[in-house]
């Protein structure tokens, strides 16, 4: 009869346990990059902060914060203000000279400020002071003279814009080219992605961002529009930000936008984009892939280079590739998207 083996010694148990976590951690990790389309946004949701912090696509629901944020503007043009909420009547106040991004401002940095609720408005301290009463913001002006901005809300130039002749209409008109969901209100949910591939094609889609008050930068309103399922047209709340790469109208990690064209939350918005698909000899990118595009009737990006794949974006290939529509955990809506095919 054999003699009984002596237990396994920690020492050498450790190793082995260590062992196989790492490889189910490589297992992990390999089905989520296969699957990151629905793996990502599925861990996203997990996080606390975006668990508990609400999110809001209708405008009737949004609450008072809504009715204060957006943008201001004097009736001489001299001042213009973009006022974003933060939650719990907390505000920023970006304060821009000769108008709004867009629409007059003369590119000099704008001057900052916070706001909170009090029992006589919203009050402002910072580089400008100021308080805003029933849709009336009262500042004292930094060249010392008193200005009052009324309330506006601008709109793309572009939106509802129909198909041309030769469009493919990709959804909406009583069209639905996209794998994916739409809401109870027949709009098109993040996480979609066209049925056919393409090539070189002018795209336009119209997409709004929720109000999500109580979080901030890349959990804010992300989406993403994918160009061949290869290059990212970042798709954000950034409204009032500086306008960087990874914030709307940034290609993600390569270039940002030449101005900051963000609309608040429940805003519709417009993607002019025109797009080059990179050229190939054989196996081998010759010429790299170029866009142009407007963001709510604004040039942001004049006929760039792109260095390649952007984020999780797929390798570049001969092959013609999908539009895709990131889902990041976050409610954006899309609609009226069509392509003319080049």
């Amino acid at each position: 009869m054999p003699a009984p083996k002596a237990p396994e010694s920690p020492r050498r148990r450790w190793p082995r346990i260590a062992g196989i976590t790492l490889a189910l951690v490589l297992i992990a990790g390999a089905l989520a990059a296969a699957n990151r389309d629905r793996v990502v946004p599925m861990l996203l949701r997990l996080d606390p902060e975006m668990r508990a912090s609400p999110h809001f696509t209708d405008e009737a629901e949004a609450g008072p914060d809504f009715l204060v944020q957006g943008e201001y503007v004097d009736a001489r043009g001299r001042w213009a203000a973009q006022i974003i909420a933060l939650g719990d009547g907390r505000f920023d106040a970006k304060i821009y000279e000769e108008g709004l991004p867009g629409a007059g401002w003369n590119r000099r940095q704008p001057r900052s400020a916070t706001g909170r609720t009090t029992t006589a408005g919203i009050v402002f301290s910072g580089a400008v002071t100021g308080s805003l009463r029933e849709g009336r913001l009262a500042l004292d002006a930094p060249d010392g003279s008193n200005a009052i901005l009324t309330r506006v809300q601008r709109q793309s130039p572009t939106l509802g814009a129909a198909p041309p002749p030769g469009a493919v209409v990709l959804f909406g008109r009583g069209k639905n080219e996209f794998h994916g969901s739409t809401d109870e209100h027949d709009r098109l949910m993040e996480g979609a992605t066209t049925k056919d591939a393409f090539r070189d094609f002018s795209l336009h889609l119209e997409f709004r961002t929720p109000f999500e008050p109580g979080l901030t930068q890349q959990k804010r309103g992300n989406s993403g529009v994918y160009l061949q399922k290869r290059y990212e047209l970042q798709v954000l709340d950034s409204f009032g930000l500086e306008g960087e790469h990874d914030e709307c109208g940034g290609i993600y990690k390569q270039r940002r936008p030449d101005v900051n064209m963000a609309f608040p939350p429940l805003a519709w918005q417009t993607y002019d984009i025109d797009f080059r698909a990179a050229r190939f000899e054989g196996d081998t990118r010759v010429t790299p892939a170029r866009m142009t595009v407007r963001h709510n009737g604004t040039l942001i990006h004049d006929d760039v280079e792109l260095t390649g794949p952007t984020g999780l974006g797929a390798p570049e290939t001969p092959a013609p590739g999908p539009i895709f529509l990131q889902d990041h955990g976050n409610p954006v809506r899309y609609r009226n998207v069509w392509l003319v095919p080049r």
